[in-house]
């Protein structure tokens, strides 16, 4: 029997939510405490390493403000070569496996994941699914064996690396089968994981944001010219099939997945989540789930069951955090080191850059992560979580400054484009200039028939509703910021598949929604 397995059999509901959610129970005071030890441990497991003595320059820091004091911010860079090259011995022992990122910027950082900080991620990892199923504190309704549909991308990538050493801890039916399916194309393994749901249904559902909505568009346009054919004559299928198509009739609507499938959770991440989420809902049936993870840390905040905001994780790393006015002094002046403040210092209201210390004998020390979160609330009242909660905000380098008067993250982008009402493909926006002056541009295609400039007003005006900032640029720079360039339908489909048969990676299949390059974009044009 598998190690969580077992503790699921032997043990109640109370039990059970405590050794995998009870982290949320915690005071702010008890947050700490745990941050402290566990840091302390680390710096005595790490000291006597290659990677803990260059970071740490051969000091052994004895308390928390020591430690902050004279180990300088890093970034990935400094860990080289140990990283990018692999070198376990340069590490406190041989890592359970490495994990790699999504590419970004022409080149992979891989990250060592050791057994004992992969059983810690392994149990937080399984508390998403049950804060994902809960409606209430203390419900559980995960079991070993359920149904998992993940449609997220396979080994090394750190989700695929992550599932498939989750599945030596838990048992879980992973649907398409990991061992089956990872050679095979992204989207060849999503047809296939649908078939299989369609025939042994759904229990949760792990994919990011995006894919679930792709999924339910086409889907729900299948459906409607669909013709039954011997491979539905299947029982699972044919009774599935059936019950959703009664499902759709009586509420006069197409078939939408929500009447095939009824999963306990759906879990997803990234900066799209808040765009989609009353979309997901839509076609699947439920709100999403939201999880903020990466490749250093795996899962490192998650939702209550209410599913508002996010609380970070005691336990995975010891956190700190650049305020935005440091934050932005350092990208301006990179001999800048800014100054951080820690999880029980944080303001509501307040953004910061995210710093991490990893537990457990992995490698990474006041590691910037680049990413931005805002705290909306020192507690949240409706669970009686009495702890810090965040919302992803951006990753650094993911903006787009327009006259130094707003910093336009995609999120933002992304939801001024949904509130439009219009219907869009996909998009690519960076910062150009239109007569001297600097501007949005938008490189959109469209699903309807719809003028570049109408696009470029509404965009405008629901910019204005979204981002007080941006609505004293257009005054200032007496220009329509926003610039739109239609591309013909197809285009984005068309980049796909040139990039796939130059043996792209799976992270640089499609353009980026922020600051493409130059190339990127000439290709865009090319193509449309």
């Amino acid at each position: 029997m598998l190690p969580e397995d077992k503790f699921f059999e032997t043990n109640n509901k109370s039990k059970i939510w405590e050794r995998y959610c009870g982290f949320l129970d915690l005071s702010l005071e008890e947050f700490m405490r745990v941050q402290h030890r566990l840091l302390m441990e680390q710096i005595s497991l790490m000291s006597d390493t290659p990677i803990g003595k260059k970071i740490m320059n051969g000091k052994k820091p004895r308390n928390t403000d020591e430690f902050r004091k004279v180990i300088p911010l890093t970034t990935y860079k400094d860990y080289e070569p140990y990283l990018s090259e692999k070198q376990n011995d340069a590490l406190i022992e041989t890592p359970l496996f490495w994990s790699h990122s999504s590419g970004r910027g022409g080149y992979f950082k891989w990250i060592p994941y050791t057994h004992r900080g992969f059983e810690t991620f392994a149990k937080r990892a399984l508390a998403t699914v049950i804060l994902g199923s809960a409606k209430s504190k203390g419900e559980v309704h995960l079991k070993a064996g359920d149904r998992m549909l993940v449609l997220m991308p396979p080994r090394p990538y750190t989700s695929g690396s992550g599932l498939y050493y989750l599945n030596q801890r838990f048992s879980m039916r992973v649907i398409p089968p990991i061992e089956e399916t990872e050679d095979i194309e992204f989207r060849e393994r999503v047809t296939a994981g649908f078939g299989m749901a369609l025939k042994l249904g759904v229990d949760v559902m792990f994919s990011i944001a995006s894919v679930l909505v792709k999924m339910g568009e086409t889907m729900s346009e299948r459906a409607q010219k669909m013709r039954f054919s011997v491979a539905m004559l299947k029982p699972g299928i044919l009774f599935r099939l059936l019950r959703a198509l009664l499902t759709s009739k009586i509420s006069r609507r197409p078939l939408l997945p929500k009447d095939l499938w009824k999963p306990k959770a759906i879990l997803t991440s990234g900066a799209d989540v808040s765009i989609y989420k009353d979309q997901i809902a839509y076609y699947w049936g439920q709100i999403p789930y939201e999880i903020y993870g990466g490749t250093e840390a795996f899962t490192m905040a998650m939702q209550g069951w209410n599913r508002k905001w996010l609380t970070f994780i005691p336990d995975v790393a010891f956190w700190e955090f650049i305020p935005e006015e440091e934050h932005r002094k350092s990208m301006n002046d990179p001999s800048h080191q800014p100054v951080t403040v820690l999880f029980n210092e944080v303001k509501a209201g307040k953004t910061y850059e995210v710093v991490l210390t990893h537990f457990h004998g992995m490698p990474l020390f006041r590691y910037r992560l680049y990413d931005l979160v805002t705290f909306v609330s020192l507690k949240d009242e409706e669970t009686g979580v009495n702890l810090p909660q965040m919302i992803f905000k951006a990753r650094v380098g993911e903006t787009i400054n327009l006259g130094g008067l707003t910093d336009l993250d995609e999120g933002t982008i992304w939801r001024a484009l949904v509130n439009t009402g219009v219907k869009f493909e996909d998009w690519s926006a960076r910062k150009e200039y239109h007569k001297d002056q600097t501007c949005l541009r938008l490189y959109l295609e469209l699903k309807e028939e719809r003028e570049a400039g109408i696009i470029e007003q509404m965009v405008d005006q629901r910019l204005k509703e979204i981002d007080l900032d941006y609505r004293d640029v257009g005054a200032m720079l007496e220009l329509q910021p926003v610039r739109v360039t239609l591309l013909s339908t197809g285009t984005f489909q068309r980049y796909y598949e040139e990039k796939h048969k130059e043996g792209a990676d799976l992270a640089n299949l499609k353009p980026p929604h922020m600051n493409a390059s130059d190339a990127t974009i000439e290709r865009l044009l090319k193509l449309s």
